[in-house]
């Protein structure tokens, strides 16, 4: 069995709106498991973005506990939040927040210095071998305009692992990019969790949900279904495709 990393116990994210209760996320209880490819699927307006940012510290559930390292991030200061962020957490957005007027090097190496347990050095030659594995070394003194939007997400994913993350969450990271860029990024994601990185990912894509080995659904902020799948391999993605399908079918998808 798997470690867990994190846990949500009664997870709830209302607010008020004209005098009422407005439910996102309601009583979920979730476990992530260490080295798990998670990705959550549902219906737009169903929460899964909210229950993304609630788990992450993002954002402030209103409601139950979020369990890392034996602790309820709900109720940690926003400094020791902002510190689980910066040295445990990964993210990765829809819309890639790259600093328009850093190069591509110094959008990923920036994040790094936030680490204040390694060394500029250390940092500047870790920004430069993940530059080469993502593919973006021959750009990396480019302003993000300068590229492409797929090159620009690359350049995001490294950013979110600079500092070795234990859990990587990303947010529709394929939303914003064509067919090619998609794939492109989804090998990389499917290869940092073959080498051991932990992710949780929202998507409303079935191809990128295939990349999972465990799929969550959400529908009016709860989870109503869950399916597990055998490590992901290109030459099985047909029949998964298939077996994907036919259980969100199952769901009303």
């Amino acid at each position: 069995m798997s470690k867990v990393i994190l846990s949500a116990e009664g997870l709830c994210k209302s607010f008020a709106h004209n005098g009422k209760q407005i439910h996102i996320i309601s009583n979920v209880d979730l476990k992530l498991y260490e080295g798990d490819f998670t990705v959550i699927m549902g219906t737009s307006g169903s929460g899964k973005s909210t229950l993304l940012y609630a788990l992450s510290g993002m954002d402030r559930a209103t409601g139950g506990k979020v369990i890392y390292n034996d602790e309820d991030i709900v109720k940690l200061s926003e400094k020791k939040i902002s510190k689980l962020r910066h040295e445990d957490f990964g993210f990765i957005f829809q819309q890639m927040h790259l600093v328009s007027n850093l190069t591509l090097f110094e959008n990923i190496a920036v994040c790094g210095y936030l680490n204040k347990d390694k060394s500029k050095s250390d940092i500047k030659k870790e920004t430069e071998e993940l530059i080469e594995k993502m593919g973006i070394s021959h750009i990396k003194n480019h302003l993000p305009y300068q590229v492409s939007g797929g090159e620009q997400q690359r350049c995001a994913i490294a950013r979110g692992v600079i500092n070795s993350p234990k859990m990587l969450f990303a947010d529709e990271p394929t939303g914003a990019l064509n067919r090619n860029n998609t794939k492109e990024v989804l090998n990389l994601l499917t290869d940092l969790n073959k080498s051991g990185q932990s992710i949780l990912m929202v998507t409303h894509d079935i191809k990128a949900a295939l990349r999972a080995n465990r799929i969550l659904y959400l529908d009016d902020g709860k989870i109503i279904g869950e399916m597990t799948l055998p490590p992901y391999q290109e030459q099985d993605r047909k029949n998964r495709e298939i077996q994907v399908n036919s259980w969100l079918n199952s769901l009303n998808w």
